[in-house]
């Protein structure tokens, strides 16, 4: 194991402070930094020694025995616990959970997004087939913090031996039932999580708690169930390792990874990386970034993908169209600047709404699509070949309904991801929006 880096921003709000120096003995589960304002705490994910503390991070070198053993965290009301185990948002937000959860609902709902959204990550369907009855008791004592009387599970349909187990975990559960997704990005957003699950459609700048929910993701569920029964703070992290790798593209999921474990560790304990590649993303192939070898990984970190290398555009004209969906505008620029392309004309997406000035772009309507076709004509009309997409699935079907007309070749920002996992690329969609329910949500 090489040497641990802990981030001292893995979560929405400021950086924390550290509170260990170099040369200090550290444990599982110590207390290395605290939040100066809206945070979360971080603990140290090994035995070690503190061998640096930088201005974003804490560098610590682990003991070459690893006891199973860890720093508990005190005893204390519920929210008080999910409070101090620092845990966040681990589906990639980064929210501080003990701050969503002190939500005081009016007898409203927890929703737990089950959908694992990002295409190719499959760590949150593995741990539903797994642990189950963890997270029916994570979802309880969601359920008791918030105030929630309801409980709805949002899961895709296609995952067809997870929703089985949580229907035989849930039968018994009066107050919990599934409601099932179709197969389309971004069903896991969170206004679309409580628009699929409750029918109300939110404005961009409405939290869930609008609609008198709170949404949280599975693996956030089960680190609530081991704060407040193990008493276990938040150090490891859940994730899917998949990509260009020696033995093939099949998804390494492994769970339980300390936080702070470089990429390059990780990618070696999926086999290595096979030969020639094009980029490392960390996250999912929509709102991933790309990453190199010695970044640590993080709270939030769910995916590592590791890409074929980019096409060659040779230096054609590229009109960048951006979507909240999937990535930012500099995001869109680094790819086409690896596949050779020089960008002539940006558009955003009619639906992207910048709610305040710098920052990220929110969907009107997030996987409902109104059209493309005035943009591409913008592309058309500043003498684009290409152009680079990044939206959801409907968005992408209705580029397609215009763009081939006007001869504008489109890539799709996640095509290097797709090519190289085996997944349909995202131009048109050939899937259903609408899915038959369960009688009752069983």
């Amino acid at each position: 194991m090489g040497n641990i880096q802990l981030l001292l921003r893995q979560h929405v709000g400021a950086p924390c402070e550290p509170v260990v120096k170099a040369g200090d003995v550290v444990k599982k589960g110590t207390l290395v930094a605290k939040p100066t304002g809206l945070g979360a705490n971080i603990f140290s994910s090994v035995y070690g020694v503190v061998e640096e503390v930088k201005e974003d991070r804490i560098v610590i070198r682990p003991d070459e025995e690893q006891p199973d053993e860890y720093e508990k965290i005190s005893e204390g009301t519920p929210l008080e616990m999910v409070k101090e185990a620092g845990v966040v948002g681990m589906g990639g937000a980064g929210f501080p959970t003990g701050i969503k959860l002190d939500a005081h609902l009016d007898h409203g709902y927890i929703l737990i997004n089950a959908a694992e959204c990002e295409p190719g990550l499959y760590h949150n369907i593995r741990q539903i087939e797994a642990e189950s009855d963890k997270i029916v008791r994570g979802v309880k004592y969601c359920m008791d913090i918030a105030g929630a009387d309801k409980a709805i599970f949002a899961i895709k349909k296609k995952n067809e031996k997870a929703v089985e187990t949580l229907r035989t975990a849930i039968k018994d559960e009066e107050a919990m039932t599934i409601h099932l997704l179709p197969d389309i990005y971004p069903m896991g957003e969170e206004r679309a999580v409580v628009r699929e699950c409750l029918g109300i459609e939110l404005e961009t700048t409405q939290l869930p708690s609008a609609a008198n929910a709170v949404v949280v993701n599975v693996e956030t569920i089960s680190r609530v169930a081991e704060a407040i029964e193990e008493r276990k703070p938040c150090f490891v992290k859940n994730m899917t390792v998949i990509g260009k790798l020696n033995g093939g593209n099949e998804p390494h999921v492994f769970m339980n990874v300390p936080v702070g474990t470089s990429v390059g560790e990780m990618i070696e304990r999926a086999g290595g990386i096979d030969g020639v590649y094009g980029e490392i993303i960390m996250g999912g192939p929509f709102t991933g970034n790309p990453t190199d070898l010695d970044a640590p990984v993080t709270k939030t970190t769910g995916g590592i993908i590791v890409t074929i290398d980019f096409p060659n555009l040779h230096g054609a004209k590229v009109g960048l169209l951006v979507c909240a969906c999937g990535g930012s505008e500099a995001r869109m620029r680094d790819i086409c600047e690896k596949m050779n392309g020089v960008v002539a004309s940006v558009a955003r997406c009619k639906q992207a709404v910048e709610n305040k000035p710098g920052a990220p772009l929110k969907c009107e309507r997030p996987g409902n699509c109104p059209g493309q076709a005035k943009n591409n004509i913008q592309f058309k009309k500043d003498g684009c070949e290409y152009i680079i997409i990044g939206n959801c699935s409907d968005c992408s079907n209705t580029v397609m309904g215009s763009a081939p007309k006007m001869k504008l070749k489109v890539f799709h920002q996640t095509d290097h991801v797709m090519r190289t996992i085996g997944h349909p690329l995202y131009r048109y969609l050939r899937v259903s929006k609408h899915v038959e329910q369960f009688p009752d949500g069983k």
